[in-house]
C-alpha cells in the first residue's frame, strides 16, 4: 500500500560491476523509499553501458530483481533511455517491473506540467555528439547492431567508449552544457513551467524568465540531476513543489555481494 503521493526522480548512475558502491547507494535508496512513494522516474544512463538486453549479467540481474520488489510495493516505474543505455528494450524493463518511457514526457501536477528528458538533446552545440546521437537512434542502425554476435557489439561499445572520453578531454564547458536558447525553446513549445532532466551532471535548480512578447510563460523552473558518483542525487515532487537531494554513498569497501 501506497503511503504517500510523492515521485522521486534520479538518473546517470552509470552502473558498472565496479561501482558496488553506487550499486549498494540504488539499493539502499529504494529500501528507504519502499511504500513512500507512487512513482520512481530513472531519468537516463542507470547503466554505463547497454549492448542489448541478451548481454545482461549478474549486475544488470541484481537491478532489476530489486526494481521489481520496488515496483510490487505498489510504486509505478518508469525508464527512460539515456544516451550510455538507449538500447534497453521491453524484455529488460518488464524485469524490473517497469515501464519505458521517452523524452519530452510530460508529468501533470495539478494544473501545470513537467517535463521529463534525459538532457542531451539540449546540449546543440555538441554538433558531433548530436550526430553520433542521431545515427545509433535510427530504427535500422539498431536492429543491425542487436543482430551482431555480443562480442562484437561489446568491443564496439568499448572503442565508442574510449573514443568519447578522449574527445570529452579537449572539448569546453559550454559545448557540454545545455544550451540556453534550446532550454527557453523547449519550455516555449511544450508550455510547460517545470523541468526536470539530467546528463550534464551538473546538478542545480534554476529559475528562469521566459516572458516575452512571443511568450506568456513567465517564471519557469530547470531542475538539473547530478550524477551518481561522489554521492547519490535524487528529485522529489510534492503536490507542485520539486526538491533537489543529495545523499552518501556506502563505502564501496564495505560491500560483499549485491545480490
Amino acid at each position: 500500500m501506497i503511503l504517500s503521493s510523492r515521485r522521486l526522480f534520479i538518473s546517470d548512475l552509470h552502473i558498472d560491476q565496479s561501482r558496488t558502491d553506487i550499486i549498494y547507494g540504488l539499493f539502499q535508496f529504494l529500501e528507504r523509499n519502499k511504500n513512500k512513494c507512487e512513482a520512481l522516474y530513472i531519468l537516463g544512463d542507470l547503466f554505463e553501458v547497454w549492448i542489448g538486453d541478451d548481454a545482461i549479467a549478474d549486475t544488470e540481474m541484481a537491478v532489476a530483481s530489486k526494481l521489481r520488489d520496488f515496483s510490487q510495493h505498489g510504486a509505478s516505474v518508469f525508464i527512460m533511455h539515456g544516451n550510455r543505455d538507449f538500447l534497453i528494450g521491453n524484455e529488460y524493463a518488464n524485469q524490473c517491473g517497469a515501464t519505458i518511457i521517452y523524452d519530452n514526457h510530460l508529468v501533470k501536477i495539478e494544473d501545470e506540467n513537467l517535463l521529463l528528458l534525459h538532457g542531451d538533446t539540449l546540449c546543440t552545440d555538441d554538433i558531433e555528439y548530436l550526430r553520433f546521437r542521431e545515427l545509433v537512434r535510427d530504427n535500422i542502425w539498431q536492429q543491425e547492431f542487436l543482430g551482431k554476435p555480443i562480442t562484437e557489439r561489446a568491443a564496439y561499445a568499448r572503442q565508442v567508449r574510449e573514443r568519447s572520453k578522449l574527445e570529452m578531454s579537449s572539448k569546453s564547458e559550454y559545448i557540454m552544457d545545455v544550451n540556453q536558447n534550446a532550454v527557453l525553446e523547449l519550455f516555449k513549445s511544450h508550455k510547460t513551467s517545470k523541468v526536470l532532466h539530467g546528463h550534464t551532471h551538473r546538478p542545480a535548480i534554476h529559475e528562469l524568465n521566459t516572458k516575452s512578447k512571443d511568450s506568456i510563460l513567465g517564471k519557469v523552473q530547470r531542475v538539473v540531476l547530478g550524477d551518481w558518483n561522489e554521492k547519490g542525487w535524487y528529485a522529489e515532487l510534492q503536490g507542485k513543489t520539486l526538491e533537489l537531494h543529495s545523499f552518501a554513498l556506502p563505502n564501496e569497501l564495505s560491500t560483499t555481494n549485491i545480490n
